[in-house]
């Protein structure tokens, strides 16, 4: 499926971060743009520490923007907007965190917990209306309505997730920014999270920022992935074309270091390791250029005309 220009729900354009200020000043984020289409889960991967959390929290307006701008079907959400956008941009745009341990109130009950954001955008909702959103969102998550009168100590990891969708659920959002949602979760509950993800998508139409640094899980649930190497984006393009035909040299250096499941292969598979110095950028500065439709690569004109040749010969 093609997308166009209208297909576009929300647009980065040279988006920066910077924490600090003065000769302490360090920029997290460096210049990144990306479009991310209606009804696409859009993967962003990169080692920890790479800035894509920090992307995830300035699309969220956790974290302010130092540079560039960020909108929104067609409007600006970075910066001074007015209320009334912001209540609007609330609502419709979630994030599930990472730590399902960290991310609930251990005081609060669950009820409260899923309904909060109602509260925040809405001082008029009725102990009615509450009561069957929280119940109508556990049971979208496969939770029981009485787990709402519970607190979050008595539920397993894989469930606190679960209430942690819940809550961005009861809000009715367009798009959700996934940060790590399965990374803190044992391997047997992660297929269970991703599959439930995937139902929920094609029931409500969502469209997902997904953030991992787990590339094997990016395959099976990604639409298009960015690659993200020190806040900038390296490599941009569809999953298949990114796993068969990786341009840049720390994209496949992450994908071979992804375990096969056999061991013959994985005891012959050769390791890739990425050096930053193999780049000559002191004359020739890099471009973020599209090398062919849909794919995108970092480098410079030395290097474009050696990924050509790369793809030329397939």
């Amino acid at each position: 499926m093609s997308n166009t220009a209208s297909d576009v729900l929300l647009s980065a354009r040279d988006i920066s971060v910077t924490f600090g200020k003065g000769k302490r000043a360090f920029r997290a984020v460096k210049n990144v743009s990306f479009d991310i289409y209606r009804g696409e889960t859009f993967g962003v991967v990169g080692e920890s520490g790479s800035g894509k959390t920090t992307i995830g929290r300035a699309i969220m307006r956790i974290q302010p923007l130092s540079g560039g701008e960020i909108c929104y079907g067609g409007q600006r959400i970075s910066g001074s907007i007015p209320p009334e956008l912001d209540r609007e941009m609330t609502r419709k745009i979630q994030m599930i965190f990472q730590d399902p341990m960290a991310s609930l109130n251990e005081r609060a009950k669950v009820e409260y917990i899923v309904a909060e954001g109602l509260y925040n955008i809405s001082r008029y909702v009725s102990r009615e209306y509450v009561k069957e959103a929280v119940s109508r969102a556990l049971s979208d998550v496969g939770l029981l309505p009485e787990f709402a009168s519970r607190f979050p100590h008595e539920f397993s990891g894989g469930q606190r997730q679960r209430i942690g969708i819940a809550r961005a659920l009861i809000m009715q959002p367009e798009f959700i920014v996934a940060d790590e949602p399965i990374s803190a979760l044992d391997v047997s509950i992660r297929a269970q999270v991703l599959n439930l993800l995937q139902r929920l998508q094609r029931e409500r139409k969502l469209t997902y920022l997904f953030i991992s640094h787990d590339l094997s899980v990016m395959r099976f649930i990604c639409d298009r992935i960015a690659v993200v190497h020190l806040g900038e984006i390296v490599e941009l393009a569809d999953t298949d074309t990114l796993y068969n035909h990786p341009l840049h040299p720390y994209t496949r250096a992450l994908l071979s270091a992804i375990p096969v499941p056999n061991p013959q292969v994985e005891k012959e598979k050769k390791l890739l390791v990425y050096d930053p110095s193999v780049h000559d950028y002191a004359k020739d500065a890099p471009v973020f250029t599209e090398i062919e439709p849909g794919h995108f690569v970092l480098g410079n004109q030395k290097e474009l005309d050696g990924y050509r040749e790369r793809l030329a010969k397939g």
